[in-house]
């Protein structure tokens, strides 16, 4: 008999890719709550798939339900995927088994009907209003499997303690792991250091309509001073965070920078912008969640059809872009799960070759601790810096 599509393999990095998912689901087999985290490109949805498969086989469900498996994911477009594997690993059949929610919805998919098993999917992405639910989940005795690619990096936090609690983490297989076993092509991460622009050319609007310019310096050293004094300051030192961090992320060097960057090559490069209008800036096709052109737009940057596609957060999680080589981010967020998940977007070509992500940074303020933060996690010795060009920064 001729093996199924999932028992088939092919070059070396399938057939380890599959050694690994056997070993993941022989760990978990025998766990009402369990957490797997596993690289971008390991097969994360395949896995939960063939513990669907498994489950099944074994005739191990029972009593009542409305339909064996619940899969939840942050996102529609995560959940698009599953369908989409199933039928790629020839096991559509699992489909009319398993019915799909969004976390906004998971609460109240879960208070009107009952599931032998729960797939978590982006479990990272829980929070404290979906606590009740997945406790009556748990009372039950239905189980839970808990899949992502970034577990929580703080244990004490909102997502950290969930994680441990509904699907504590097993298994934790990350990028650079996945890169040495030749899983995942090998990567560089490039951190470029621009300089604070003193040019006066950086115009803060207000809701009232009025407006006025400053240099990117000066917009700084105003909220970094205030910082300082925070104690006599009429707004809370959070607030006044906030407002930092909005101030940078909003600058002009960064966005000027990047499109110089990207017209340096020839090839497909994936722009990650803070918000819609600075993707509009930066290239002709963008993808976003006001743009009704975004999936089609996506789908030609897929196909090799446009080089340039620029984003916002949302291109993050759960879409895979073949023959990506490089991808440029424009801020740092101080989030190893969200540098993780963009520098993931680019771990999809063959374990030969290598991809380049490049991360912009203003030197000399906190940027710099953002970045050695959302860089934690990944090997020292694929991370250079270069200074950035005065040139095109505007100082």
């Amino acid at each position: 008999m001729s093996p199924s599509p999932v028992q088939a393999v092919g070059t070396p990095a399938q057939a380890k890719r599959q050694a690994l998912q056997d070993h993941i689901l022989a760990v978990v087999q025998d766990r009402q709550l369990a957490g797997v985290g596993v690289a971008m490109g390991v097969g994360k949805t395949l896995i939960g798939l063939r513990d669907m498969a498994r489950l099944l086989a074994s005739s191990r469900l029972s009593g009542s339900a409305t339909k064996s498996f619940l899969v939840a994911a942050p996102t529609q477009a995560i959940l698009d995927s599953w369908p989409l594997e199933a039928r790629k690993f020839g096991l559509a059949h699992l489909l009319d088994q398993v019915e799909f929610t969004t976390y906004r919805s998971l609460s109240k998919t879960l208070s009107i009907g009952r599931y032998h098993k729960l797939y978590l999917d982006e479990c990272h992405a829980l929070k404290d209003s979906h606590e009740p639910s997945l406790k009556i989940h748990v009372a039950q005795q239905n189980s839970i499997l808990g899949l992502t690619g970034t577990p929580p990096a703080q244990a004490d936090s909102e997502k950290g303690r969930l994680v441990a609690t509904y699907c504590p983490m097993l298994i934790d297989y990350t990028t650079d792991e996945a890169v040495l076993a030749g899983l995942l092509n090998d990567y560089r991460l490039v951190v470029h250091r621009l300089s604070l622009s003193s040019v006066r050319d950086y115009v803060v609007s207000f809701q009232s309509g009025s407006q006025f310019t400053t240099s990117e310096r000066e917009s700084y050293q105003y909220w970094s001073t205030r910082l300082a004094n925070a104690a006599q300051d009429a707004l809370p030192v959070e607030t006044l965070r906030l407002l930092r961090m909005q101030a940078l992320m909003h600058f002009p060097g960064k966005g000027r920078y990047m499109a110089h960057l990207a017209s340096q090559f020839t090839e497909k490069v994936l722009l990650f912008t803070c918000n819609q209008q600075q993707a509009e800036q930066q290239a002709e096709y963008t993808y976003h969640s006001k743009n009704k052109d975004s999936q089609a737009n996506l789908a030609k940057f897929n196909t090799g059809e446009i080089q340039r596609l620029a984003c916002v957060a949302q291109l993050s999680e759960g879409i895979n872009i073949p023959q990506l080589r490089v991808g440029i981010i424009w801020h740092a967020f101080g989030n190893e799960r969200k540098a993780a998940q963009r520098i993931g977007r680019l771990l999809r070509l063959n374990p030969e070759e290598t991809a380049t992500v490049h991360l912009l940074m203003y030197q000399d303020t906190v940027d710099e601790h953002w970045v050695a933060q959302a860089l934690a996690a990944f090997d020292p010795t694929k991370i250079s810096y270069v200074d950035a060009s005065r040139q095109y920064l505007g100082c």
